[in-house]
């Protein structure tokens, strides 16, 4: 008996559509990571990218629970003296929905160049149109 091992380039590559309308961003971000992680299949390696593609839309429709909006920061720093810069989650939502559910997945994907590559397979869309119609994306199950 061999152990079978999927290689980078013999893992077949599915598209999927998430509508976040109305869905909570931490429950919809686990979905997707594990989506991009490949967990879903019965080739799962931890080591090798054997993930989908995931295409996000209405990321500016998501909600959260309790102050978040409020309470939750995002924060960087410009790498200049004194240049830390904070953002609230409901102010990114405004001006940047795509980059509230971008942070929140590429949280729970592996660091490094395997994250890295995971993390390419997610397009995230702040509307309801997509440029990925010629892919037929299957619908998400979300739960």
């Amino acid at each position: 008996m061999k152990t079978y091992m999927p290689d980078k380039d013999s893992v077949p590559r599915k598209w999927y559509l998430a509508d976040i309308k109305g869905k909570t961003l931490g429950r919809v971000a686990t979905t997707i990571a594990a989506v991009l992680r490949g967990k879903h299949k019965p080739t799962y390696t931890p080591s090798i990218d054997t993930g989908d593609f995931v295409v996000v839309i209405n990321s500016g429709k998501v909600s959260v629970t309790g102050k978040k909006l409020t309470d939750k920061m995002y924060h960087h720093h410009t790498n200049y003296p004194g240049g830390l810069r904070s953002v609230a989650l409901g102010r990114l939502l405004q001006t940047k929905p795509e980059a509230a559910i971008e942070k929140a997945v590429q949280g729970m994907l592996p660091s490094g160049p395997l994250g890295r590559d995971m993390f390419k397979k997610l397009k995230v869309y702040a509307g309801d149109k997509h440029p990925h119609a010629a892919q037929n994306p299957e619908p998400l199950n979300l739960g």
